[in-house]
């Protein structure tokens, strides 16, 4: 990708004036604080100026939450070293971001315990929408973009079916959105909320998600607004890899795919309408979201989730001579996007970006919304606030390997199911805990609400193992971003091994040890897991992960967990790689 001078100026003018906003404020207090951080005016008003909000893979989080960015999110081949694969420093260097400003803390993870008992707690839809209010009100018929992973990440969305969600998006004001995790509940609960809860509020777009007989559209390709007399279309794309990711039995008779192709003549189609402006809300990635880029011509700008990255400027994609935008809202609630355009005769003459992190104790809360999260949360309160234990770690989840939450996971998997080895998927999603904070019931849950949640235990040999991992470690590290399906490296408890992430498929993974020993290729060892995408681990029941988890919590002596060893493997070929800490 290369930038030309007028792009690269926007972009370190963007990402300055981003981190000078932000310092200004960082010791004011609430009310100096909303009048101010989040004072920006728009790029002007009326005629041809449009304005476009973004949130993404929120995970259900309702009330403000604690969350650590990555301390490794590595780019291999022509990614290393290029947005997002960039963490820390070197994510604050490339973004010209002041250290020590809230916008340092919300986009990585350094000196996180500390930051994050100085500026409090992010997200919570309550502060979310007076940010939102605030927003749309100094930028009439400005439209909210909600890139997905919406219903699905805590216990109370997992125990009213997604309803709660539903409600607070409602209210919220999201008029266009897309999905992935929402598929989880079933293809007659999502069809049941587009075509009742959300039809004529929230148009739900999905240019790439087909019936897998007859190949008709499911949803939706795009939605064509006008906004400030400009024709603007959204197109909508669904997560690709969601019956590969997830289980297939929960879209059965729909098929899903990048599907290129059928955007490009989308993307043609809304032109052809008049659309002026073209954007995709995307579920793909972002190295999908780029590599799109430069092969789907006329997308002016894509709004990414999946990969909940949190990039703080937009990236410049050159296409046939055009440019596309990319960006990514990060995750769980903690930043809106606010993406203004200024268009003249058709093409846009002028653009800004901001990424902004919603900071409970800056926003005050917006009392509709405060009332509904108290009135929907009410039925579950006794549930949701018992204390299962006390950490006396950090524990966080985020990171290409393992984080601190994984491993409690992995540990109690090995204890309750007197396993050699435990697995637990890479997810992306779950708060953070501080040291000394109580893990309730919900916050446990934040990790684990999923609806297939079944723990297992498997007999595996070493090659089968290996296998596992090898296949893993190329969904995340294949230098093609179209073969990469999500999600992060497999968690891995007992097992201690190396990888070199820059090599080709089935040899990235050696040197496999149990407890010091090589593990041998044709013995047979006791694998415990859990969120099995097979059917038949469905008709095979088993109890959910919590039930174990939270056993293993309530056993644990003193009412206390202990600072978790996190295992990670030995990584080769990858020293000065900038998305390693």
């Amino acid at each position: 990708m290369s930038l030309s001078k007028r792009e690269f100026l926007q972009v370190l003018s963007a990402a300055a004036a981003a981190g000078m906003g932000l310092a200004r404020y960082e010791n004011a207090d609430a009310a100096t604080a909303e009048a101010g951080l989040y004072d920006l005016p728009p790029l002007g008003s009326g005629a041809g100026f449009v304005s476009l909000l973004h949130m993404t893979d929120c995970h259900a989080q309702l009330k403000p939450i604690y969350f650590r960015e990555p301390s490794v999110n590595l780019g291999v081949g022509a990614m290393q070293g290029q947005w997002p694969h960039l963490v820390g420093e070197h994510l604050l260097r490339r973004a010209g971001i002041a250290p020590g400003t809230q916008l340092a803390h919300a986009c990585t993870f350094l000196d996180f315990e500390a930051a994050a008992r100085r500026f409090g707690k992010v997200g919570g839809f309550a502060h979310l929408a007076t940010l939102v209010k605030r927003l749309k009100a100094s930028r009439p018929g400005a439209v909210l973009l909600d890139g997905g992973d919406t219903w699905q990440g805590s216990a109370t969305a997992l125990w009213t079916n997604a309803q709660d969600m539903v409600d607070a998006t409602l209210l919220l004001g999201v008029d266009v959105m897309t999905g992935h995790w929402e598929f989880t509940y079933g293809m007659d609960r999502v069809k049941q909320i587009v075509d009742k809860d959300l039809k004529g509020r929230i148009d739900f777009v999905a240019q790439n998600v087909s019936t897998a007989d007859f190949g008709d559209p499911v949803f939706p390709a795009s939605t064509l607004r006008e906004i400030n007399g400009v024709p603007v279309a959204v197109i909508g794309q669904a997560f690709p890899y969601t019956p590969i990711a997830n289980p297939r039995y929960f879209v059965a008779d729909w098929s899903f795919g990048i599907q290129e192709e059928n955007l490009q003549k989308t993307v043609d189609a809304v032109r052809r309408k008049g659309a002026q402006l073209v954007v995709l809300l995307s579920h793909n990635g972002m190295d999908v979201d780029l590599k799109l880029a430069a092969r789907v011509r006329g997308i002016d700008a894509i709004f990414g989730g999946h990969t909940h990255d949190g990039v703080p400027l937009a990236v410049p994609v050159k296409s046939g001579g055009a440019t596309t935008l990319v960006t990514n809202a990060g995750s769980n609630g903690k930043f809106l996007g606010v993406m203004d355009f200024e268009v003249r005769a058709g093409r846009i003459a002028n653009w800004r970006y901001r990424l902004l992190p919603v900071f409970s104790n800056m926003l005050a809360a917006d009392p509709a919304m405060d009332a509904l999260i108290a009135r929907l949360r009410a039925p579950y309160e006794a549930r949701l606030a018992e204390t299962l234990a006390v950490t006396d770690g950090l524990l966080y989840r985020r990171g290409n390997f393992n984080g601190s939450w994984d491993q409690l996971v992995c540990d109690a998997l090995l204890d309750v199911q007197s396993a050699q080895i435990a697995f637990s998927p890479g997810f992306r999603w779950g708060t953070s805990l501080l040291p000394g904070d109580a893990i309730t019931r919900e916050l446990m849950m934040d990790q684990l609400a999923i609806t297939y949640p079944y723990a297992t235990v498997t007999d595996m040999t070493g090659t089968m193992i290996k296998t596992i991992l090898e296949d893993v470690a190329d969904n995340l590290f294949n230098p093609d971003p179209y073969y990469q399906q999500g999600g992060d490296m497999v968690r891995v408890g007992g097992l201690a091994y190396t990888m070199t992430p820059g090599e080709k498929m089935g040899s990235r993974i050696s040197d496999m040890r149990l407890a010091g020993k090589p593990l041998d290729a044709d013995k047979t060892y006791k694998v415990a897991g859990w969120a099995p995408v097979a059917e038949e681990a469905r008709r095979a029941g088993g109890k959910p992960v919590w039930e174990l988890v939270e056993s293993w919590l309530k056993a644990q002596p003193g009412g206390r967990v202990g600072v978790r060893r996190i295992n990670t493997p030995k990584l080769i070929g990858v020293d000065g790689n900038p998305g390693l800490a």
